[in-house]
């Protein structure tokens, strides 16, 4: 039982970053709008501001159609969340 629980901890451990999404050309065309649309935001350092719009991207649906600046606008809670997890102060 012990062999298990540790195999299963390092599953979670080391199999993590390997099952993260892979960005495609439609996550890197809007993060990069983000991080345009939000370059002279108070507070935004560059390595913020992309940790922000990455955070953002990913909780949007695929079949979103707006952009991470209208879709935030209409999500507060996720852009708490996101400014929270970037370091945004």
């Amino acid at each position: 039982m012990r062999k298990f629980a540790i195999a299963v901890i390092c599953a979670l451990a080391f199999g993590g970053p390997a099952l993260a999404q892979k960005m495609n050309s439609d996550d890197l065309k809007w993060i990069n709008q983000c991080i345009s649309d939000n370059k002279d935001e108070e507070g935004g350092t560059p390595a913020i501001i992309r940790a922000y719009c990455i955070c953002m991207n990913e909780k949007m649906d695929d079949s979103e159609t707006r952009s991470v600046t209208e879709w935030e606008k209409s999500n507060p809670e996720a852009r708490k969340d996101c400014e929270k997890q970037a370091g945004w102060k």
